[in-house]
Formats: C-alpha cells, structure tokens, sequence
C-alpha cells in the first residue's frame, strides 16, 4: 500500500463530512451508534434497525511520516491496513493487537495487547493526539496538552464518550524477520519465573527479546514464545497454508527454534484465530486443504460465529444430541504477575478450557488511565481463552466465578465479550465516578450510551 498525502487527507475530509451528515440525520432521543461491517465484540446485543454513522469514509491510513516515526489514520483504519502501510518503511505501530480487522480506534476505545505489550504497553500509550466526535456532536482534537480529561478517559469507554475520527500514533522500527525460541517449562511457576527475568533484563540468555507471550496446554505442559527482530536472511516458516502455528509450539523439551517475516510474526494468530479455527474443522487435514486460504483468518470465523449467535445454530445441535446448553466464555483478564500461577491453578481446576493463551504487560509510563486503572510499575499478565463449557444453574454461572476470582487477585477483565458486574462493582472497576465526570461534559444529552449499559446490559 502507498500513501499519496496530496489525496488522502481531502478523502478523510470527505468522510469525516459523512460522518458528521450521519449524526445530524439520527433524530433527537435516538442513540447514537456506529454503522460497521466488522466487529470483534462478542457480546450478544438486540438486533436494531435504525440508522448509525457512516464510518466508510474513515477506514484510511492517512499518511506515514518516517521521519518522525508517526503515522495518521482514520478512526476505521485496520491494523491490517496500517501494518501493510508501515512495514515498507521498516516500521510497525508499537503494538499490533493480534487479529487483522481490528481496528486502530477500536484498540484504543476498547484497548489491545500483543506480545510487545511487556516493553511497549497497551495501544493508546502511543497515541499522541486524536479527533474526536463527542455524543454532544462536537469534533474535538484532545491530546496530554488539550482536553485532557476526554483523552485519558478514552480508553475502555467503548465509544460511551464519543468516535475517534483521526488518530496520530507512534511507530518504532523493525527488522525483517523475527527468529522465535520455544521454550518448554514443566511447571506453571517455572514458567511465571522465567517471564520475570525476561521482562526484569529484557533479554534470554544475554540477548535482547523484543515479543514475549506463552501459550499452556496443561499445568504440566506450557511455553514461553520469544521473538527477536533479525535482519539476517534465511528460511521462514510458512503457517498460512497447511501447518498450523500453535501447534508449532510444542515439543518434548528444552527450546525448539523458528523463524517468520515480520509480518508473518505479527500475524501469526489471525490464520486460526489462535486455535479457535478447530471450531470450524478448519484443522483437519482434508477440510484445511479445501478451504481457500483467503479465508483462513479470524474475520472469517468471527462472521461463523456472529451467524451461530443469531440462530442458535449450536444450541439447536447440542439438543438434538441430547446434551445440556452450553455457556459461552470468551474472555481476557489481566492478574498481576505475582497472582499468575494462583489464576491459572484455580482456573484448571475449575474451568474445563484447554490451552489459554499468556502475554505480559507493563504500562509505558506513570500515566492515569481511569477507565482500566492497573497500576504504572507493575507487571500483568493478560490470559485469554475462548471457549464454552457445560451451562451452570444460573446465566453466566462460569463466568461469574471468573470475574470474582479476578477481583479477588487485585485484576481486571476486557470488556469486549459477556460480563456480569453489578452496577457498584463496575463503578469501582472501571473508574465510575471519573467516567460520569466526563460524560457529563461531552455528552451531557445522554446522545451515546452509558458505558455498564453498553458492556453488562448489552445494549
């Protein structure tokens, strides 16, 4: 992809103008919402009909600027997009959440995390300033120096406070290829341990590691993932076609070696949706050999999924085999690192979800994000998994023991999928009293939704 900046600014422009259209169009007492073709949230909402803003002309990498090491987009633009952009000028946003189709203001309204996150935290530390339009039906510019309050308020709200329409964000250089280490641990302390000292150094045996997450199969059987950027030519690995990545991952002991383009790295987990793909049958030898590869990727299953959702398709088949409902839990968490082994003991015992995924984060700076408060100076760990179990007694039985649980380990959870919070512990969680504050300044007419309707209420 080329970025012409004489042509794409009056194209942003222009959709920025639609965007504005739409939201004038929208009758009064009438919500607000997006109009999108993709989404990666897996709450289910109540189908509506009625019009939203018309985001299309807002999908654009707007210009790269490598002599700054910063880039311009639209609110809509992917990180597929964005990545395709960059990498030419051997530069890469400083996190690239791991699914093509995500986008650049979605991770920042609704956060992200990739396994640069333990040396470059979360998506929005790297925004440098935004526009905005508020559910007052401002377009605001906010940065650290100009509506603070809206700026550091932005992320987690989940558009509850208003739609980014341009974002401006760092980059950092790369190299072309990334030489992966494998390393087997026998033990979930083991494992944590190790993760310590590489985050504390920065490096594995004296050299210096730029991507770090993990991947457990079972408490005897988990991996530490390590990256390091490389300009030295040689073979890559190929897991676009029939070989699949995390299988990959696993041998019988020490550390099993790899190599991928950095594009390839950074999209490694989009092929299968990490391993969810098996979901599909996408994993079996035969269905994999004829499902085109351009549709190997999560967007794709995502679609899968949303059309399950709608028609209750897998309900439908686990009664007509004489089996009880089954309870969604598709979730991400973060415990601090000190609480990761207690997590992950309680979780096999509790949780029949194998394998979940591990990626460390530290925040960039001593910055106050009120909307996900984790603490500056401390490491987390974001465990991931996705996958359903026998249906409790009540809605949400597992998933409710999980968000106890990590309430009890001084965490938080993601709010992209189902949550069960009631309205004083979300209030606590997730900064209620600094969200009011600040919803009551740009969106005092109640024009976008409240933030617990949005994420709890699934409105």
């Amino acid at each position: 992809m080329s970025v012409r900046p004489a042509e794409t600014p009056t194209s942003h422009a222009r959709g920025v103008q639609l965007l504005l259209d739409s939201y004038r169009n929208i009758p009064d007492g009438e919500s607000v919402r997006l109009a999108k073709p993709t989404t990666n949230l897996f709450r289910a909402r109540a189908r509506r009909r009625a019009p939203g803003l018309d985001t299309s002309g807002l999908a654009d990498v707007i210009a790269v600027h490598p002599e700054t090491r910063t880039a311009d987009v639209g609110g809509m633009c992917s990180y597929e997009d964005l990545v395709a952009a960059t990498l030419p000028f051997g530069l890469a946003p400083l996190v690239v959440p791991q699914l093509k189709t995500i986008t650049v203001g979605g991770a920042v309204s609704g956060l992200g995390i990739e396994s640069a996150s333990f040396r470059n935290g979360l998506p929005h530390e790297s925004v440098l300033q935004m526009e905005v339009l508020t559910g007052a039906g401002e377009l605001l510019t906010v940065s650290r120096d100009k509506h603070r309050d809206l700026f550091q308020a932005f992320p987690n709200s989940y558009g509850t406070l208003g739609y980014s329409t341009r974002l401006q964000i760092e980059l950092e250089p790369v190299k072309p290829f990334v030489a992966l280490r494998h390393i087997r641990f026998d033990s979930l302390s083991e494992l944590v341990s190790a993760m310590d000292r590489i985050i504390d150094t920065g490096g594995f045996d004296g050299v210096a590691v730029d991507y770090l997450d993990g991947v457990v199969f079972s408490p005897a059987e988990s991996y530490l993932c390590l990256g390091i950027q490389t300009d030295v030519p040689g073979a890559v690995s190929d897991y676009t076609g029939q070989r699949i990545y995390y299988r990959s991952i696993r041998h019988p002991e020490g550390v099993k070696d790899d190599r991928l383009t950095v594009a390839d790295y950074l999209w490694r987990w989009d092929t299968d949706w990490f391993w969810c793909s098996r979901a599909f049958g996408v994993q079996r030898p035969l269905v994999r050999r004829w499902w085109p590869r351009r549709y190997r990727r999560s967007s794709v299953y995502a679609k899968l999924v949303a059309y399950d959702q709608r028609f209750g398709i897998a309900d439908r088949i686990e009664k007509r085999h004489h089996r009880p409902p089954r309870e969604r839990v598709v979730q991400d968490v973060e415990v601090p690192l000190g609480r990761c082994v207690e997590f992950l003991d309680w979780f096999f015992a509790h949780v029949p979800i194998q394998p979940v995924w591990l990626c460390p984060l530290r925040l960039r700076a001593d910055e106050q994000w009120p909307l996900y408060p984790i603490r500056p100076n401390r490491t987390y760990v974001n465990i991931g998994f996705w996958s359903s179990v026998p249906a409790g007694a009540t809605e949400g039985a597992t998933n409710r023991l999980i968000e106890a649980k990590v309430g009890e380990l001084d965490g938080h959870k993601s709010l992209y999928s189902d949550s069960y919070y009631t309205p004083a512990e979300f209030d606590e969680l997730y900064g209620g009293a600094a969200y009011r504050a600040v919803k009551e300044i740009y969106d005092p007419d109640a024009r976008l939704l409240d933030l617990y309707d949005k994420a709890v209420r699934r409105r």
